[in-house]
């Protein structure tokens, strides 16, 4: 690795570190200034919330499998467009495990009606179930995955393919479903587990 990429490596940590610390100052005003619930309801809402639903990207995977079975298509490309597909299934596979796996570690609670502090669930009690446990949010970290590994591949989609990943955490907030703070850890190891996935060869 180069003195560059370390360095990138290690701002890219401290960033990531430095989000997460504000995110978890916001969490008591999050939780009340951006609560929601109809978006859930709507179409904008399921159309951002459901990027964090791994079929979803495993359907997309599919069109550029499908596509790169196109005799048409030049070998490079169609090898291209078949890593790809490949990279998606599995960063968003890998993204999603990991968050479930982070959560049954961690053991935070999801958030409550009012803000009191964050609340852990024993690990004597349900040791293997994750469905109350909100850190870190596999939504997100399915979003970001996703996202990422096709942003790192095609880079003028970046802004777009970020903002919808980021839209399908905020609706998890809007729900009341997660922390702030849940959000952006599941953002921040999609992210990184995609950007991972995503390089080129």
């Amino acid at each position: 690795m180069t003195g560059r990429a370390r360095m990138t490596r290690y701002l890219a940590v401290l960033v990531g570190a430095a989000l997460l610390v504000v995110a978890h100052l916001l969490d008591p005003w999050a939780g009340q200034a951006l609560r929601l619930p109809s978006a859930n309801d709507r179409d904008w809402g399921r159309l951002l919330r459901i990027l964090g639903f791994a079929p979803t990207w495993l359907a997309i995977a599919g069109l550029f499998w499908l596509q790169s079975r196109d005799q048409a298509e030049p070998p490079e490309r169609a090898a291209d467009l078949a890593r790809t597909g490949r990279g998606i299934i599995i960063a968003v596979a890998a993204g999603g495990i990991l968050a479930e796996v982070a959560k049954l570690l961690i053991r935070r609670e999801r958030p409550a009606a009012e803000f009191l502090g964050y609340q852990f669930r024993s690990f004597a009690d349900a040791p293997f179930d994750g469905k109350s446990l909100g850190l870190p949010s596999s939504h997100a970290a399915v979003a970001f995955a996703g996202a990422t590994v096709l942003a790192r591949r095609y880079p003028r989609t970046t802004p777009l393919l970020l903002a919808l990943a980021a839209g399908c955490g905020l609706t998890r907030v809007f729900a009341h479903a997660h922390y702030l703070s849940d959000v952006v850890a599941g953002a921040l190891g999609g992210s990184a587990v995609g950007w991972r996935v995503g390089r080129r060869p």
